[in-house]
């Protein structure tokens, strides 16, 4: 046989690359597998770009180490069981669970590849709701909720992310994030590189505000190294400068109509200057003004900012700014600037109109009184949850692609508290870190035998595209999808059974939404009869109806035959996708605050600015010897997960905490280093280099791979340090609950 080639989404980071994937007969005849994987060229979202990652997708697939069936324990042993038992189980066993103490003593954690899948965007959020919890954590307080508060209280809703519109913007500003490594984050953009290489030869600028002088800092026209954590001081002094200066656009680049709270936020933040700042921050008062006049100066501009920015002591406040400069810049909303995506899947324009605005604290965590945050609550909570005795104790957890005992700090703690637990259920590939504490592991197929759609990632897409890929090979008898793993304990719990036919949730799903639409004068659909739409849907697999009512529907779609546009038809008939066009402006009906307007000065936010002015006076909040540990992306590595795949070892992928030589040689460190922080310590190599500031290391994510009950025989061969063992997870941003990583106090002496 020939081998054949088959377009693929990569799903292995936000980048959503476009990949031809060679598939061959496996040796002795007995089916196909993957057996290589390069750049689609004909892809219209990344054009034949690759990174390493994306090229490991065979390895991957292959990995030996993958789980093919169920894992049970039995008389603390894992057993390999069939799907209908290991499924039936698993619902029997929560049933008991919240038949004894309710729904809330289930917690559901979501890991970051779920933000992948499509069991994991789509369906993930249907298991909550049939378990009847409110005790949903994920990795998002581990990274990026700081974003989503910050956008809540501004726009009105936690998912409206604006993007920098990189492909045509003058001047882009990265503050906190190395995209060049990470490939974009919150901000769907494959190729990066390319992209920056692009603003430099359109003779646009490019600045990078960052303690460590990365691979994306290295391209900088104008780098910037601050201590860590000082992101959000540097920012207020940003938008000080800009008031008094008198840099504010006219009419705030043509959106003054729609915004509010300006002279409010001149107020509160006038006495934040850079001259105060500027000791804090360790960057030159003139030098942050200068800044303030480049953004401001340049024909359009974008500041983006991710991890180093949000995973702080002032991660809300930091994210908050960040669109705060770039709204009084003129610069919200405009080509070139920082743009609102419209994904496929986006409901049809509406007329503009006052939402119920973005607030938090609906609920809260029954230990700590944690506030819920866009749904979640912290997950450093979890061990405390599972561990205190009590009315409303969490008894058992779910995890959906996560491993918080590694991604989270304190992971010994939370590991002793999944041991303690009733019941522990993990929707997981591997036998790794967190799921070799579980009583049930259920393995997802692999990449090649799953559908992929981005239903999340569009939505951060800085060209809107349209892109679905059917599963490249054939799931065996019996293996049910990721899909159907998650219905059916959707629909277990729900009292249909484990062996109803999973597309019931989508039907279910599919008719409260149209009946909903048909209701709303402003849809597309409105007045139109339920049945004749869904009759209108492929007879086709449930999650394949699902997108076309949601294509449809959309801001591209067809109306159901009313007008020119998408249907799923279409995408399938365009292996390598549709391309959508630009992103363009789309203020006012973005917003959903009780204004209906971009409220610029919240009230939380506004008041947060004290606590920011508190630790501005009293200088850096570090002790007299100690050092500021941040994190570090690595180009080869995605943070627990792809540590096991022998393409991805070595070269600049090394657990190595990296020091500036004169904070060496002050230490006396050479060789290997002890690392002490509030969690514990560490032994690690030390990476002597002038790359990063002086008073500040770094140690990378995700390693620390040598549990010896783990599967994982590549990772552990080479397994690092766990950084987060450094951190006991006592220290959060209040407004969003995300523990504080970057910027942590650390202790260094000789091993």
């Amino acid at each position: 046989m020939t081998p054949r080639t088959a377009p693929r989404i990569c799903p292995l980071c936000e980048a959503t690359c476009g990949l031809t994937l060679v598939v061959d007969r496996r040796p002795g005849g007995h089916g196909e597998h993957v057996t290589g994987a390069r750049g689609d060229a004909e892809d219209v979202f990344s054009h034949g770009y690759i990174c390493p990652k994306g090229a490991t997708f065979p390895q991957l697939d292959n990995d030996p180490d993958r789980l093919e069936m169920p894992l049970v324990r039995r008389d603390g042993v894992f057993v390999e069981t069939g799907w209908d038992e290991a499924l039936a189980l698993v619902v029997d066993r929560l049933r008991v669970v919240i038949d004894t103490h309710g729904g809330s003593a289930v917690g559901l954690y979501l890991g970051n590849p779920s933000a992948h899948t499509l069991a994991g965007t789509m369906y993930a959020p249907m298991l909550a709701r049939a378990l009847g919890t409110r005790n949903v954590f994920s990795a998002g307080t581990l990274d990026q909720m700081p974003k989503q508060a910050a956008v809540g209280y501004l726009f009105g809703h936690a998912g409206t992310f604006a993007v920098p519109d990189v492909d045509r913007t003058d001047h882009l500003v990265v503050i906190g994030a190395n995209p060049v490594v990470s490939n974009g984050s919150m901000t769907t953009a494959a190729d990066f590189p390319g992209k920056l290489n692009a603003l430099r030869h359109r003779g646009g600028r490019l600045t990078v505000i960052d303690p460590a002088r990365t691979r994306t800092a290295r391209l900088a026209d104008t780098h910037i190294a601050p201590r860590p954590g000082t992101d959000a001081a540097l920012l207020a002094a940003v938008v000080a400068g800009l008031f008094e200066e008198g840099l504010v656009a006219d009419d705030l680049g043509g959106i003054g109509e729609f915004v509010l709270g300006g002279d409010e936020l001149r107020r509160e933040i006038a006495d934040l200057t850079p001259e105060r700042v500027a000791a804090y921050c360790d960057v030159p008062a003139g030098e942050i003004r200068r800044l303030a006049r480049d953004i401001a100066g340049a024909p359009t501009a974008a500041v983006y900012g991710r991890m180093g920015t949000s995973t702080v002591e002032f991660g809300t406040l930091g994210c908050w700014l960040i669109d705060v400069v770039n709204i009084l810049t003129g610069n919200l909303d405009r080509p070139g600037g920082v743009m609102f995506p419209t994904a496929p899947t986006a409901p049809a324009p509406r007329p503009p109109r006052p939402g119920k605005g973005f607030r938090t604290g609906r609920w809260r965590s029954r230990v700590s009184g944690h506030p819920e945050v866009a749904g979640e609550l912290p997950a450093v909570a979890m061990a405390e949850e599972l561990e205190t005795t009590g009315e409303g104790r969490l008894h058992a957890l779910v995890t959906v692609a996560g491993n918080p005992v590694l991604s989270a700090p304190d992971g010994a703690r939370l590991a002793a508290a999944l041991d303690a637990a009733e019941l522990v259920v993990c929707i997981d590939p591997y036998l790794n870190e967190t799921t070799r504490h579980a009583d049930v592991i259920l393995p997802p197929p692999r990449p090649s035998q799953s559908p992929h759609f981005d239903a999340v990632l569009n939505n951060l897409a800085v060209r809107a595209t349209v892109r679905y890929s059917p599963p490249v090979l054939p799931l065996p008898d019996g293996r049910p999808d990721e899909i159907g793993i998650v219905a059916r304990l959707i629909l277990g719990l729900s009292g249909v059974g484990v062996d109803a036919d999973p597309g019931l949730v989508d039907e279910q799903v599919i008719a409260a939404t149209l009946a909903k639409e048909v209701r709303d004068p402003h849809s597309p659909v409105a007045g139109r009869d339920v049945d004749e739409l869904v009759g209108m849907l492929p007879d086709a697999p449930g999650h394949r109806r699902r997108l076309d009512m949601m294509l449809r529907l959309g801001a591209y779609g067809d109306a159901f035959g009313a007008r020119d546009g998408l249907t799923f038809a279409d995408v399938l008939a365009a292996p390598h996708g549709i391309d959508l066009g630009p992103m363009r402006p789309r203020l006012p009906g973005i917003l959903r605050t009780a204004s209906g307007k971009v409220e610029l000065a919240p009230d939380p936010l506004v008041g947060d600015l004290a606590r920011l002015r508190g630790a501005v006076d009293s200088g850096s909040g570090t002790e007299p010897g100690s050092l500021l540990l941040v994190g570090r992306r690595h180009l080869r590595s995605n943070n627990s997960w792809m540590h096991n795949l022998p393409a991805l070892r070595g070269g600049t992928n090394r657990c190595t905490l990296q020091m500036h030589p004169q904070d060496a040689a002050r230490l006396g460190v050479d060789g290997m280093a002890t690392v002490r922080g509030p969690g514990g310590a560490l032994t690690v190599p030390v990476e002597i280099t002038d790359d990063i500031r002086p008073g500040v290391v770094s140690l990378p994510h995700g390693w620390g791979h040598d549990d010896a009950a783990t599967r994982l025989a590549v990772a552990a061969d080479d397994p690092g340090v766990n950084v987060n063992a450094l951190n006991d997870g006592s220290r959060l941003d209040p407004l969003s609950g995300t523990a504080v990583l970057n910027g942590l106090p650390v202790e260094i002496a000789p091993a």
